[in-house]
């Protein structure tokens, strides 16, 4: 979930990129919540489009990686969820135009 205290690194997580698709990880609806816990730290709730994709440590490096160069953030904590599942449903609307042009999608 997204607030204005959040919002900044949303937007700092569309600079990740998934790295099977040329889509951000937001885009890709991965990512569920970002909660600053405190003010140097904080929690991403996101999943994964499948139990078995081989890019979870990878895609997990590079949100930690972007969020750390927040100058007010020196943590970040991931916790991957499974429930509610990804589904195409998750795709924001830009997202599924990249898959339209790309292919994937109709």
């Amino acid at each position: 979930m997204q607030t204005i205290e959040t919002e900044k690194y949303w937007n700092a997580l569309t600079e990740v990129m998934d790295p099977e698709f040329p889509i951000s990880v937001v885009d890709m609806g991965l990512i569920y919540e970002i909660t600053k816990v405190d003010q140097r730290k904080l929690d991403v709730k996101m999943t994964y489009t499948s139990t078995g994709c081989g890019c979870m440590q990878w895609i997990e490096n590079d949100i930690k990686e972007r969020l750390l160069q927040e100058e007010d953030i020196a943590e970040v904590e991931i916790e991957v969820v499974w429930s509610p599942p990804w589904t195409v449903n998750n795709l924001t609307e830009k997202g599924k135009q990249k898959l339209k042009t790309w292919g994937v999608s109709s």
